[in-house]
């Protein structure tokens, strides 16, 4: 490409780059994808190729090359008239750094654990409970990764191990202690809750918690629908879980039920007493009155259970 510009250029009559044209620094700074030609050579009248001649220094450390070996490479690359350098004999190379401080750290894991372990459970909040010491990092898109966590999972104050890491290599590993707090929107009773009251006629609002320490799911419904009632006994200001809610039995235990008692092509009807609360489509167990023989039978509706023997 470059000696097409410059037979170009002598046909359109404009004289080659002089020379002199490219000067060597004494100091650059590159990035960790290698040493650019056009990041230790300048120019005053020649564009200085973009062309990859060794590879990036180690973080903290440097690379030398001279004036001879910038010769060479250019003469690999570009125009014979560009082989001519002036300035520093040789060129010192570092990596560009920057410093992490803790606001930027903070927000790497926050959205590091958000996304892998958090995920759609609530909003994660970090605090680093111990000062920072800012480290120098590459002056490139970081990436975290989570090398250790407590076991239990996340808890209002743990110790995290992670990593960070460029497009290139691994910059180091780290270690900090943590308090956390995961927000979500929850339902909760501001009064106490018998078990089978229905939530349709509770006194129900949702609040932005802290619920980081609740290990049971959390239930989400229409507070509207009528077919969910209490499992259990609620304390007021809790928030609802799915194990302490059911839907609303269609039978209930110790009711009477009109139970159709099929065996074959017979079929009888019969008035049973329900032993134990069921749902349509649940199968439960009931009892014959007279016999007092138990039967199993699927829940129809409200009053009729079919019972197949």
């Amino acid at each position: 490409m470059i000696r097409l510009v410059s037979i170009l250029l002598l046909v359109a009559g404009v004289p080659l780059f002089a020379s002199d044209a490219f000067q060597i620094l004494s100091q650059a700074q590159v990035g960790g994808a290698g040493v650019f030609l056009d990041e230790i050579v300048t120019s005053t009248n020649a564009a200085v190729p973009h062309v990859r001649v060794a590879a990036s220094p180690r973080l903290g450390q440097a690379t030398l090359l001279s004036r001879k070996q910038i010769e060479t490479i250019l003469s690999h690359t570009a125009d014979v008239a560009f082989t001519n350098c002036t300035g520093s004999e040789q060129v010192r190379i570092t990596r560009r750094v920057r410093s992490l401080d803790e606001e930027e750290l903070k927000l790497l894991l926050t959205a590091t654990l958000q996304n892998d372990v958090i995920k759609d459970r609530g909003e994660l909040e970090l605090r680093i409970s111990r000062p920072w010491i800012t480290a120098s990092v590459p002056d490139e898109p970081l990436t975290l990764k989570i090398l250790d966590l407590p076991t239990t999972g996340l808890s209002a104050l743990f110790v995290c191990r992670f990593e960070l890491s460029t497009m290139n290599e691994t910059v180091g590993t780290w270690q900090v202690s943590l308090n956390a707090k995961l927000w979500r929107e929850v339902l909760v009773s501001r009064t106490a809750l018998r078990r089978g009251t229905l939530l349709a006629d509770a006194d129900l609002i949702r609040e932005r918690r802290d619920v980081l320490s609740v290990r049971d799911a959390l239930a989400d419904f229409n507070v509207a629908d009528a077919s969910i009632e209490t499992a259990e006994y609620i304390a007021p200001n809790v928030p609802l879980l799915v194990r302490s809610l059911k839907v609303k039995p269609a039978v209930r235990r110790g009711q009477s039920a009109d139970a159709l008692v099929v065996d074959g092509a017979l079929a009888i009807s019969l008035k049973v007493e329900v032993l134990e609360d069921g749902i349509p489509g649940q199968t439960i167990r009931v009892r014959n009155p007279q016999s007092k023989r138990e039967l199993r039978g699927k829940v129809q509706n409200e009053q009729s259970i079919l019972v197949t023997l």
